[in-house]
């Protein structure tokens, strides 16, 4: 048999293989740097876009709800951020209307804040999330019935301006909105009437101290944030007890003849016949009309 000799290398056999990958035609991988590596410069909050305001002061309002409910950062450290004092902020947060405002810092500063965030690509914070068991019980008050709620006829003793601030930090520090919470006030109604959004945001746009007295968002907020207190163990505030004295005998002469505020006679529509020489009338921290001199 015939052994067939074995076939030699025709070239010596290394083990250091190095295999260079084929080239590609038109493109060098070397070269190849994604966008999001290219240095971004810093918008400055002195920066045109953040100097010429573009939304309402209602958006501002909502975006600065937003940021301190995210946790970012405390009411007080967000004043200090934007340059603004408290009185300043609680102003022109209590105030309602898409213009209202326009005219104070807190409105100007605080949309720079927001817009060069933007413009840097730091994302607006998301309002943490809220159980819905545990946001339901956060407003339920309807195991508590007033005295004369189911007639329609609890006694009121709150001005209007101070019904307007607790409803704006009520939607301030919890995750309802305006319609959710004209939803949950029209259960003071049981059915028979309902306080719509626009309703609630027309008497949040007005400003005075019984100015909005016949609206019924505020009878309705009254009555929600009493049961509030009386479901917290809250004592009455010493302004409450001062209105309680102040309303508890029906003004002479007035179409209201109940104790508790007057929510009938349309009070910035009013007039006065003051003779010659009297000095004009004026409405007090309580609603009352009164003059010098008288």
């Amino acid at each position: 048999m015939t052994s067939i000799p074995a076939r030699q290398p025709l070239a010596a056999v290394s083990k250091n293989v190095v295999i260079t990958p084929a080239a590609t035609a038109g493109k060098n991988p070397a070269n190849k740097r994604k966008a999001s590596d290219e240095p971004r410069e810093e918008v400055d909050i002195d920066d045109d876009r953040c100097q010429e305001v573009d939304i309402s002061c209602d958006r501002v309002r909502t975006k600065i709800r937003d940021f301190i409910a995210s946790g970012e950062m405390k009411a007080g450290e967000f004043q200090k951020a934007i340059g603004a004092n408290s009185k300043s902020y609680y102003s022109f947060m209590n105030q309602s209307g898409p213009f209202k405002g326009s005219g104070s810092c807190v409105y100007t500063n605080a949309f720079a804040f927001f817009k060069q965030r933007e413009l840097n690509g730091i994302k607006a914070p998301k309002k943490p999330k809220v159980a819905k068991e545990v946001d339901e019980l956060q407003h339920n008050v309807s195991f508590i019935e007033l005295e004369g709620e189911a007639e329609g006829e609890v006694e009121v003793y709150d001005s209007c301006d101070g019904i307007r601030k607790k409803i704006n930090r009520y939607l301030a520090s919890t995750s309802i909105t305006k319609a959710a919470f004209a939803r949950e006030i029209s259960k003071t109604y049981a059915g028979k009437k309902q306080v719509s959004a626009a309703v609630l945001s027309s008497f949040l746009a007005k400003n005075g101290v019984l100015t909005g007295n016949t609206s019924a968002a505020f009878y309705a907020s009254y009555v929600f944030f009493e049961k509030i207190r009386i479901r917290d163990g809250k004592p009455k505030s010493e302004f409450r007890l001062d209105m309680e004295d102040e309303w508890i005998v029906p003004e002479p002469y007035s179409r209201w003849d109940k104790p508790g505020v007057d929510l009938k006679t349309l009070f910035d529509k009013v007039s006065y016949i003051i003779p010659v020489g009297r000095p004009g009338p004026y409405m007090n921290k309580y609603g009352k009309v009164r003059s010098s001199g008288w």
